[in-house]
């Protein structure tokens, strides 16, 4: 196979991969607003249609593909929501788990694909029979319910039967498809009229305004099919006939065909066209057919309204084509761009260093001028071009609370508590790279808090809280972070236990674990190895949940902290960048050493006498607008080698992350740049205190500091003593 098949195959399935992955999101929230309509008694047929046809999409896709595993399973699925759609299998909560269950296969299977690029990948690896059999149990009784022999019912369903082609005649029943029938036949049961709405479409534009009608009309009933008119008579316009099953106030017909070019008529329950006014047929039967329709308004004469609005069309046209006009990018082709931008930012640099020297020199001064001029544009065009690339690679946390929220259903269902998820905040925007390293993070935290915070139904019942429990997941931008807070009402961590697990682990002795305050024991369960539970389930009790949770939000430039109230709830806060591509920086200087500082942790910067600063516990600090500011000497903090004349005069950068503040002590300001983050390497990509290196022009290599884990272990005793957190909090 030629280099050029091989990376057209490449892409190929990295379309197939992307598309699976899109439907598998739009399989996840279908399902978890069908659990939400179950829950309130309020099923939507039209809920049950759309996993459905999601289904049959990844079906098709993974037969264009060959994924065998994934093809197999699909069309099992697919068997079942055709018997759940069609009425033959209840859709009760353990049906729901099935497919929920089937769902996390998939996407374990498209991992696996996407892993390997290769489709057959899964083929020996995911054992699918146990599900497909539970499948098919299901499937198979559903079938055998619905040609069983026929029960004492037989008689009414004839009727039935009989007074449904009476109604709407061979012309609508012949064309329908075995749903539609279905869905026919279950509204005559409950007994919604029904209504035959005659629209007229341009034929150039018929696909936008029958959505746009059918997105009208949803609000008060279910649409059963629509079908082209015989009765169309114009060569431009195609006519089409719209069934309804009315299930709201039927009045507001009218007023949403006010303006269509549309005429209805009611076929169920049949009625005579409303006289003129100040008349009355004096028919009884006009009494009848209100009675049955449940209206207190008189029943609706046929009307014709007009055209759609011009600029309705024109917005309609203008949105199908901004649809089609979008196209999927591969996040590593952003990361190179954005490498690029990096590199013109040196560019940059350099032409502004050239400027300045032109300054200097006698005769030059015109050409600085313009050399200045040209770089300022380039400098304004380059932030238009970062700024871009920053936009495309923002995405909203949705892609991540999704996920969450059906976690959330599959753990509390495991463990047998009903919890309710509040979620706000899900279209706050970050990094797209974030929201993928986010998602292991905030599922040990959710994890935790169902199943050490949120208390069993029996024990809230005594407690006077509500049976259920529930879970707040919120997220807001506050400056240049994005915050994430999981918050429950459930026991709340106590510090007494957490620190006799601490002792009894081998983390802490008792000395250590004495000289902790409550805010230090709490956050004694992120050490490593640590847990309060006896045994080890598949849920929690291993002693690795938290640990990942800030080894991984470490990695990403976060800082995790947890709040905690004994018998009110736990909330955790988690604080990340918005974006790890592109920083704004302040270049200091120490030991001849240069280091970048992310400009979003960093306060202020000053200079202070070395009179001013008094040493409290060991520990250097200043008064800072009537505060204590620790101090942190960066050539001490990484064990610099000293060397020449020290000076009375000290600079401080003041930091802060979370609710820490922190002033690194440094020789000189550099002044600020924008610069790209490069990985360390293997050999040094797992070096604690830097999130990577990076070019600062003229050939000068620069670390960039890692703020919050340089906070976190100053405050943690790994350069101080535990009284330091006393120390930066005391006024």
């Amino acid at each position: 196979m030629s280099k050029k098949e091989m990376s057209k195959g490449a892409r190929a399935l990295q379309e197939f991969l992307s598309e699976a992955q899109d439907i598998c999101e739009a399989l996840g929230q279908g399902l978890m607003d069908i659990d939400s309509a179950i829950k309130r008694g309020d099923p939507d047929p039209s809920l049950i249609n759309d996993v459905f046809r999601s289904m049959h999409t990844l079906k098709s896709l993974s037969g264009m593909f060959e994924v065998g595993p994934l093809l197999v399973l699909t069309h099992t699925e697919e068997s079942l929501l055709e018997e759940i759609r069609l009425g033959r299998i209840a859709l009760d909560p353990l049906v729901l788990d099935l497919l929920f269950q089937s769902l996390d296969t998939i996407t374990r299977i498209l991992g696996m694909v996407g892993a390997a690029k290769d489709t057959r990948a899964a083929d020996d690896q995911v054992d699918i029979d146990e599900l497909l059999g539970e499948i098919e149990r299901i499937t198979r009784k559903g079938t055998a319910k619905e040609t069983g022999a026929p029960g004492a019912g037989a008689a009414d369903s004839a009727a039935e039967q009989e007074g449904v082609e009476d109604i709407f005649g061979p012309d609508i029943l012949e064309v329908l498809t075995e749903y539609e029938e279905h869905r026919l036949h279950t509204n005559f049961e409950r007994g919604f009229p029904f209504y035959r709405i005659q629209t007229l479409f341009d034929l150039d534009a018929i696909e936008v305004n029958l959505d746009a009608m059918k997105t009208r009309l949803k609000p008060i009933g279910e649409i059963i099919t629509y079908l082209p008119s015989a009765d169309s008579a114009e060569a431009d316009k195609l006519g089409i006939d719209i069934i309804i099953a009315i299930h709201g106030d039927m009045t507001a017909l009218e007023t949403i065909l006010k303006d269509v070019n549309a005429t209805w008529e009611c076929l169920f329950p049949k009625q005579k066209p409303t006289a003129a006014p100040g008349e009355t047929t004096g028919d009884a039967s006009d009494v009848d057919a209100q009675a049955l329709q449940g209206a207190t308004e008189p029943p609706l004469p046929a009307q014709t309204g007009t055209l759609v609005a011009e600029a309705e069309e024109k917005e309609q046209a203008l949105s199908l084509r901004s649809v089609s006009q979008t196209v999927r990018v591969d996040i590593r082709k952003l990361d190179r761009l954005m490498n690029v931008v990096g590199e013109l930012a040196i560019v940059r640099s350099a032409i502004g260093e050239i400027s300045d020297q032109l300054r200097a020199i006698v005769g030059r001064g015109d050409l600085a001028i313009e050399l200045h001029r040209i770089n300022r544009g380039f400098d304004r065009k380059l932030v238009e071009l970062r700024e871009g690339i920053l936009e495309v690679r923002m995405v909203p946390l949705s892609q991540v609370f999704d996920r969450l929220a059906r976690m959330v259903r599959t753990i509390s269902r495991g463990l047998g508590k009903e919890i309710h998820l509040v979620v706000s905040g899900a279209d706050t925007e970050v990094d797209k790279l974030i929201v993928e390293e986010l998602s292991d993070p905030l599922l040990h935290i959710v994890r935790n808090a169902i199943d050490h915070g949120v208390e069993d139904a029996d024990k809230r019942r005594t407690l006077g809280k509500p049976e259920f429990g529930t879970v707040a997941l919120t997220a807001y931008q506050k400056g240049n972070h994005v915050m994430i807070e999981v918050e429950d009402d459930g026991a709340g961590i106590k510090g007494e236990l957490i620190r006799d697990a601490a002792i009894k682990r081998g983390l802490l002795d008792e000395a250590q674990v004495d000289l902790l305050t409550p805010e230090e024991a709490v956050n004694l369960i992120f050490l490593p190895g640590f847990s309060t539970s006896e045994q080890t389930t598949e849920i929690s009790g291993r002693g690795v949940g938290m640990d990942v949770v800030k080894t991984n939000i470490s990695a990403l430039g976060g800082l995790v902290e947890v709040q905690s109230d004994p018998g009110i709830g736990t909330k955790f806060s988690v604080t990340l960048p918005v974006t790890l591509a592109i920083i704004p920086t302040l270049l200091v200087e120490v030991m001849d050493q240069t280091y970048a500082v992310p400009l979003n942790t960093v306060n202020e910067a000053l200079f202070v006498s070395q009179s001013d600063i008094e040493t409290i516990f060991g520990t250097e600090t200043i008064a800072l607008r009537g505060q204590t500011l620790p101090l942190c000497r960066l050539a001490d903090f990484f064990n610099c080698e000293k060397g020449g004349a020290t000076s009375d005069v000290s600079c401080i950068v003041v930091t802060s992350f979370g609710q820490r503040r922190l002033g690194f002590i440094v020789d000189t300001l550099i002044g600020q740049q924008e610069v790209v983050i490069k990985p360390l390497g293997a050999s040094l990509g797992e070096a604690a205190f830097f999130s990577g290196a990076t070019d600062t022009g003229g050939e000068r290599l620069a670390l960039v500091l890692d703020t919050g884990s340089i906070i976190e272990a100053f405050f943690g005793g790994s350069s101080g003593t535990e009284a330091l957190a006393k120390t930066a909090e005391s006024p």
